[in-house]
């Protein structure tokens, strides 16, 4: 039995060491990833950023997960700023004769295409929600590879752990302890 247990410890400390170091790998991988593919945009911080207060200096590269979540918010600063304050939800999806919004269709002023004149503030919303939601995205990829990284380097450590506790508590009889 003490046999079987000595085998169970040591299979448990090489599949933990293996998956650790799998998760690091995979971590690391992903990390370096999303920074190149934030990086392969050449975004650049906005001219008034620092006065945004988003811990960004006008022209500096957008580069990492956190600067880009910073980047959002610029993104989003602006967006408000262009729409008076209102966010997409607030406003109506097309435009009267007079420059009202409405959501009516049959009240919107018609196009030259023979279409219900849409409203340009509103799809302004459409374009930053998705370059926010991208960018966003980046700084939780990043997180989640950092993550990846450190349950890694967990089951690295619990897997030697094992081999130290199997290895100490299921010696053959007999056998002097370690050190």
């Amino acid at each position: 039995m003490n046999r079987l247990f000595r085998l169970g410890g040591y299979f448990a400390g090489t599949v933990l060491v293996l998956f650790g170091a799998a998760s690091m790998v995979i971590g690391t991988l992903g990390f370096l990833e999303v920074r190149d593919t934030i990086a392969r945009e050449k975004i650049t911080a906005t001219p008034d950023a620092e006065e945004l207060g988003v811990g960004l200096a006008p022209g500096e590269p957008i580069d990492t997960g956190a600067e880009a979540k910073a980047f959002a918010n610029i993104i989003r600063t602006h967006a408000l700023e262009a729409t008076g304050g209102r966010t997409y939800s607030e406003m109506g999806r097309f435009l009267t004769e007079t420059g009202e919004e409405t959501n009516v269709e049959s009240e919107a002023a018609i196009g030259e295409n023979g279409r219900p004149v849409e409203n340009g503030a509103r799809n302004l919303w459409v374009t930053a929600t998705a370059l926010t939601t991208a960018l966003n995205t980046a700084f939780m990829a990043e997180r989640v590879a950092l993550f990846s990284i450190v349950m890694g380097l967990a089951l690295l450590l619990t897997g030697i752990g094992f081999f130290v506790l199997t290895r100490a508590a299921l010696r053959p009889a007999g056998e002097p302890p370690a050190g």
